[in-house]
């Protein structure tokens, strides 16, 4: 994979800027972002083989150099493949990464660029951007489910995201709708993630998500009515969310929801079903909309909170 740099857009010198950076086992994408979220120059870099923290780090460095040479960025919000501490500073686990383990990330970039740092779940990350500029930008309360390889979440709550006290609270696709359901890599038995993942779709169907879609827009019976079973366990998982959490909307996003317009029907049936009307007064169950961008969108709104104090 080639390093891409997208031209500028013609910005005031003095424009008040943050870096939003979305950190992938295969790529590093980086954004330069003004207050009102507009991408004013993005960039995409190869993560670096094998992933060892150190070189992420000198990537990640390297690729802000290229993207800022100015140095007009006031803050920096990165987003990891696996959980970061409650301060934000410490990815604990980064999926797909080598050697990644308790590594103090947000204290390394921000002594080598002097730019106050701030690291978050890439779920969680998705749910700030789609809060901030996607689907969810006209609510202050919402919940994000990206349907891909796994099950991710984020929570929105008063228009902030929430972490819990270790930081890991929004795991939303490990909470248990089967109790005697396949095992989870989590060490749970039947969570969500085994019935709405990409894996669980190839384990249940031996097909991929893509193809069954075609299938059921052409008509094919079985593959309509595998969505409709779809729809209907995810719909009872997002059924105990709801009343857990209340929110105004819950977004749906990743590669699965390239098929909503199959599942959301099962999805809102099982929703009035099964919670109370006064539980779900003027719920919005929406589809995400800004696809793999949305993960540096919402590091660039962290950073602008940081930034803010």
């Amino acid at each position: 994979m080639n390093s891409e740099l997208k031209e500028p857009q013609e910005t005031p010198k003095q424009c008040p800027q943050v870096l939003g950076i979305d950190l992938g086992g295969t790529a590093i994408k980086l954004g330069r972002f003004s207050h009102d979220g507009a991408c004013l120059q993005s960039l995409t870099v190869p993560t670096p083989q094998p992933s060892t923290p150190e070189a992420v780090v000198t990537a990640i460095l390297l690729a802000i150099a290229q993207l800022d040479p100015a140095h007009q960025a006031q803050a920096i919000g990165i987003g990891t493949p696996g959980p970061a501490d409650a301060t934000g500073r410490i990815a604990r686990v980064a999926i797909n990464l080598k050697d990644w383990h308790d590594v103090p990330l947000a204290d390394w970039i921000e002594a080598k660029t002097g730019l106050p740092t701030t690291i978050a779940n890439d779920a969680n990350c998705a749910g700030m951007g789609e809060a901030w500029l996607g689907a969810g930008r006209w609510f202050r309360n919402l919940i994000l489910l990206t349907l891909g390889t796994g099950v991710g979440g984020a929570i929105i709550l008063d228009g902030r995201l929430f972490v819990g006290h270790h930081g890991t609270a929004g795991e939303l696709g490990l909470i248990t709708l089967n109790p005697d359901g396949p095992a989870c890599n989590s060490g749970n038995q039947g969570s969500l993630e085994q019935y709405a993942s990409v894996q669980a779709i190839r384990r249940r169907t031996g097909l991929e998500p893509d193809k069954l879609g075609a299938m059921a827009i052409a008509g094919d019976t079985n593959a309509l009515e595998f969505w409709q079973h779809y729809g209907h366990d995810l719909g009872a998982g997002i059924a105990s969310l709801v009343y857990v959490l209340s929110p105004e909307a819950v977004i749906i996003g990743g590669g699965v929801s390239a098929s909503a317009d199959l599942f959301f029907p099962s999805i809102q049936a099982e929703l009035e079903r099964r919670v109370l009307p006064c539980s779900r007064a003027g719920l919005q169950l929406l589809k995400a909309e800004l696809g793999n961008q949305a993960g540096i969108v919402g590091a660039a709104k962290l950073a602008w909170q940081l930034a803010a104090g």
